[in-house]
């Protein structure tokens, strides 16, 4: 790569990383939806960033199964669960719900479906 290549309108390795991002974020979106549109009672927690991990969304439904994926960007995160009417915690004020909690024991005894959405 040269070194005008990152400045130069249409430069192939200047935009590859933009749109990998953007690719990204679009899966995050179709899977947090459909996890929504396929469950019942679903809330989501928008978990902060910390040293080693980017913000992360945690969806619950009222089973207890849950997903969890990166949050591009947690503004966005909001604006889709008031597109899908789903109600939005801070997960460091409000902490995770116990069904979350009772799911993972009872996918633990091998009592409960599949684990947490992957």
């Amino acid at each position: 790569m040269g070194l005008f290549d990152r400045i130069r309108p249409g430069a192939k390795a200047a935009s590859t990383p933009r749109r990998e991002r953007s690719e990204q974020a679009q899966e995050v979106l179709r899977h947090l939806t459909e996890f929504v549109h396929t469950r019942v009672g679903v809330e989501a927690y928008v978990e902060p960033a910390t040293a080693v991990l980017p913000p992360t969304v945690l969806l619950v439904a009222t089973t207890g199964e849950w997903t969890r994926r990166r949050a591009p960007d947690p503004g966005l995160i909001r604006h889709l669960a008031d597109d899908l009417h789903v109600p939005v915690y801070d997960a460091r004020l409000v902490g995770y719900p116990q069904r979350m909690r009772a799911w993972n024991e009872r996918v633990k005894r091998g009592e409960a479906g599949p684990s947490p959405a992957g």
